[in-house]
């Protein structure tokens, strides 16, 4: 099949140019996946917590005690989506619930949903490019109100809705009613509305009045004498080398900071006036206060705002109408040096299980939140993505890409124990979703392992930890089978319990050769050894010296089917674990034995046109990219180290195929084709040709695809210098 016309290749515009088809990949990719930073929001701790899946747990009958039988309640919020596009969502049903997207209902429970609470009923729903309102009504049954509802694949997709009002708009999370007798007919007739509506809005977003006339501390961190509590604002100046007078006042100690440098202080109640020197841009003002007993609080502003001098919020907060965040209270050994507290990866010790910012609201917090489609995200497919694009900067001397992934990199491993305590506050972390929760070798060996490579071009915050916790999940907490092959007891579906799998070796052998490098330790690349071998005992097909995609305990027997990303996996990882290990290891041979009967069955399945099969055996499934991709890479490691015994045919092999892609699967844009989607897995080879579809620029392809370049440029190179 033809992914595009032929005169849209790449190779069309670079011909037999390897460098010039890396740099348009990457720069395609670099350019479609911007390095934005995360976003933070306000969100309500009044609102609903979620569970480790990223739901939202609604159980009304918990929040209303006396609720009639009858009554409904309803929960609302709004949903961002940049493209239109089919989403999976996930209900369970604590009573009746019938779900509205964008004015129509897409789903209505029956009696068996109501009577299984425990069961996740997955359904798709159509968003449109923007916002897409959602809308649950809850029943009230005497077996109970509510369900817990969210995204139905939270590995890939961990969707976080928003505030639909205007008056709470950018915080993350819903709003529900009080309950009442309106149908959701009625009430979605009538138009959604906090203000004046048919239905009464919580959680509460307002002080009552009794707190408002309270100081700020005592609002929100009590008044318990000795306990200091900090706020930070920042003064934007329009002019330069202004003076600027503010004016304030204060119950409880108060120390003034402007950019670090102490301006005011006072160890008792006052009223003050100062004059703060400002420059053209921004100053940070820091207030430090300790609680003297009584009332605690302060105000503090220049004595004219305007455009000289206007205050805004020390960083972007989405929700925050206020230019003030509030940090405590605090022990006074812990209080934070005012330099210390612009590092919003940290979680304060308040002595009491750590703190962070917040806004002048009801229960109120600033939480971060990845909204970015790729960059920053922690997952397999991208650690091998941004594998591809380290490798492509280091061989064609391009620092831009290198730094790229670092930091990328970096802002994941930077917030990881950030991300685990955000997870205990709330139920499911803002970021890191996979790496704060890490429940499969999917969630931490391939971009553990793209981080420690990335960490032989500098130091990087939070890795050393990181791959600390990684390093422990593998070797300890990990399923293995009683002769120590890593394997999968449970599944994100239950017919993927107990099996095992072959992508399984690319997510943990490059993690554990480089860990066995990266702490002096040979115990990780010894255990590296022992999964290939472990691994080909129950996968490996001897006759067509290919591999079984999985091997299922259930059934006690392997698949038979070869999938061809599959098998790339494998010979994929073998080749890197060769790449490092020592000459005199106690495996190498039986490895090296392994790597050459497999590199024999697959040059014997090698497409027409250059490229694998997505059923290697089966000619008539679709060519597939990323396998292509692997196989290329893995022999060009052989050609160039000396591990294949006849090379000349695996050269050939290697330049057809990338003459293959360069045709046939990339286009002169650096779009990707023809790489397979996720897969989950089957007896049948019908499910891998026809319901396991390509996706454009999936990136379980595009860090392969730069890889498997890279080490063409080698093999020219390679071949050149053995013939000069």
């Amino acid at each position: 099949m033809a992914y595009f016309e032929a005169n849209e290749s790449v190779f069309k515009k670079c011909y037999h140019d390897v460098e010039g088809t890396l740099q348009t990949i990457a720069q395609r990719y670099i350019g479609a996946s911007p390095a934005h930073p995360f976003v933070y929001r306000l969100f309500n701790k009044d609102g609903f917590a979620r569970i480790h899946d990223y739901r939202y747990d609604m159980n009304f009958q918990e929040r209303w005690e006396n609720m009639r039988i009858g009554e409904f309640v309803y929960a609302w919020a709004k949903l961002w989506s940049d493209q239109p596009v089919e989403l999976n969502f996930g209900i369970s049903c604590y009573s009746p619930v019938h779900i509205y997207v964008n004015g129509e209902r897409v789903f209505a429970s029956n009696i068996s949903d109501e009577m299984a609470p425990e069961r996740k009923n997955v359904f798709r729903a159509q968003m449109n490019k923007g916002w897409n309102e959602f809308v649950l009504q809850f029943e009230n049954t005497a077996n109970g109100c509510g369900g817990v509802f969210g995204t139905g694949s939270y590995k890939n997709f961990p969707l976080h809705f928003i505030c639909p009002t205007q008056e709470r708009d950018g915080q993350e999370g819903w709003i529900y009613s009080e309950p009442t007798s309106v149908d959701a007919e009625q009430l979605l007739a009538e138009g959604l509305m906090e203000t004046d509506g048919l239905v009464k809005w919580l959680p509460n977003h307002s002080w009552n009045e009794e707190a408002r006339q309270s100081g700020v501390f005592t609002r929100l961190f009590g008044a318990e004498p000795g306990r200091t509590a900090i706020a930070w604002t920042r003064a934007r100046s329009g002019i330069a080398g202004q003076l600027s007078k503010w004016l304030g006042k204060h119950d409880g100690s108060l120390t003034v900071y402007v950019n670090g440098k102490e301006v005011y202080s006072a160890q008792n109640s006052a009223e003050f006036q100062i004059d703060i020197p400002l420059d053209f841009g921004d100053h940070d003002i820091v207030v430090r206060s300790t609680c003297t007993g009584g009332e605690w609080g302060f105000t503090m502003q220049p004595a004219v705002e305007g455009h000289a001098v206007s205050l805004v919020a020390p960083f972007s907060v989405e929700g925050l109408d206020d230019h003030w965040l509030y940090l405590g209270s605090f022990e006074q050994a812990s209080v934070p040096e005012p330099e210390g507290i612009q590092l919003l990866n940290r979680v304060y010790d308040d002595g009491r299980g750590g703190t962070y910012w917040r806004a002048d609201r009801p229960n109120t917090w600033v939480r971060p939140y990845l909204e970015n489609t790729l960059f920053a995200k922690w997952n397999y497919p991208l650690g091998v993505t941004l594998y591809g694009l380290i490798q492509t900067g280091a061989a064609l001397n391009r620092k831009d890409y290198i730094d790229y992934v670092r930091r990328h990199v970096e802002q994941s491993a930077s917030f990881d124990e950030y991300s685990l305590w955000d997870g205990k506050q709330y139920g499911a972390a803002g970021v890191n979703n996979q790496l704060a929760f890490i429940d499969s070798l999917d969630d931490c060996g391939s971009f553990g392992a793209t981080m420690l490579a990335a960490l032989d071009y500098g130091k990087i915050e939070g890795a050393e930890k990181v791959a600390a916790r990684i390093a422990d999940y593998i070797t300890h907490v990990q399923d293995r089978l009683p002769n120590g092959a890593l394997y999968r007891v449970r599944g994100s579906v239950d017919f993927m319990k107990d099996t095992l799998w072959c992508d399984d070796l690319y997510m943990s052998i490059p993690f554990l050769y480089r860990y066995s490098a990266y702490a002096q330790d040979a115990s990780y690349m010894d255990d590296a050894a022992n999964q290939i071998l472990l691994y080909k005992k129950y996968l490996y097909m001897p006759e067509q010296q290919i591999m079984s995609h999985i091997y299922d305990f259930k059934t006690n027997r392997p698949t038979l089917i070869p999938w061809g990303r599959g098998n790339g996996w494998v010979l994929f990882s073998l080749a890197e674990l060769l790449g490092a290990l020592p000459e005199k290891h106690e495996k190498r041979e039986a490895l090296l034995a392994f790597y050459r009967e497999l590199c024999e069955g697959f040059l014997q399945l090698q497409g027409i046109n250059g490229l694998w099969h997505q059923v290697l055996t089966d000619p008539a499934s679709y060519e597939e990219t990323s396998c292509t991709s692997m196989f290329m890479y893995a022999f060009a490691k052989g050609i160039q180290n000396g591990w294949l015994l006849e090379p000349e045919a695996y050269v050939q092999a290697v330049m057809k195929g990338w003459t293959g892609l360069t045709k046939i699967s990339i286009d002169k844009f650096g779009n990707i084709y023809g790489v397979c989607r996720g897969s989950g897995y089957s007896f049948s080879g019908r499910y891998y040709k026809d319901e396991l579809p390509w996706l454009l620029n999936d990136t379980h392809g595009i860090g392969i695809v730069m890889l498997a370049g890279v080490e063409v440029m080698k093999v020219q190179q390679h071949l050149k210098a053995g013939t000069a």
